[in-house]
């Protein structure tokens, strides 16, 4: 992100200048002027950090199933009782914190699943670490869900992943080859990266 660029490599390494906060001050989930784990078990808490282009997080929940059933009953306190701790926690819908934060545990690295990083060739050759994860996964899922369903869902965002490699591979060898054919021209003026150091496509 063009936020980081400037930035001292210790505190953007392998995104520590997000991903650590939460371990390190209590505010990033539990607002400061409102400490209140009521406020802290809403999915918009997360929001606040996990959306935009470089991470759509917040959108791929919002436009779920999961996401709808929050929209719609959130605030209902028979269906999204937040008074009660994510423990004993019984929604008719997932949370982010409901499966993130599963239990009430604070390690919200423990429940992840960024594919980037988690590596879907490692996982389809049985890497254990990987299959440790997603087999913790499978147990989040089956809270509401068999584990055959959850296991299907896994293996059918692994294909997406990987036709998405695929066509990012590809796209990035047609740039290539038009480069060396000299038929690569500079970058019109209204597609030059704006602020963020996106592109803004028109």
């Amino acid at each position: 992100c063009a936020w980081s660029i400037e930035r001292p490599p210790g505190d953007t390494a392998g995104c520590t200048f997000c991903h650590t906060s939460s371990e390190e001050r209590c505010s990033t989930c539990h607002q400061r002027h409102q400490f209140n784990p009521v406020v802290a078990r809403k999915s918009e808490q997360c929001k606040a950090c996990h959306w935009g282009k470089d991470h759509r997080d917040w959108e791929a929940y919002d436009i779920s199933i999961h996401g709808v059933v929050w929209q719609t009953n959130k605030w209902d306190p028979t269906q999204f009782d937040l008074t009660k701790k994510l423990s004993d926690a019984d929604y008719v819908g997932p949370t982010c914190q409901y499966c993130h934060l599963r239990g009430g545990h604070h390690n919200v690295q423990r429940l992840s699943t960024v594919y980037t990083s988690m590596g879907m060739s490692n996982a389809d050759r049985g890497a254990p670490l990987w299959k440790e994860k997603r087999d913790t996964w499978v147990s989040v899922c089956d809270d509401c869900h068999s584990p055959r369903f959850a296991r299907e869902n896994l293996q059918a965002m692994d294909e997406a992943c990987k036709d998405a490699g695929l066509k990012y591979t590809e796209t990035f060898k047609v740039a290539e080859n038009l480069q060396l054919d000299g038929m690569g021209e500079p970058m019109p003026k209204d597609l030059h990266p704006d602020w963020s150091g996106q592109h803004i496509w028109s």
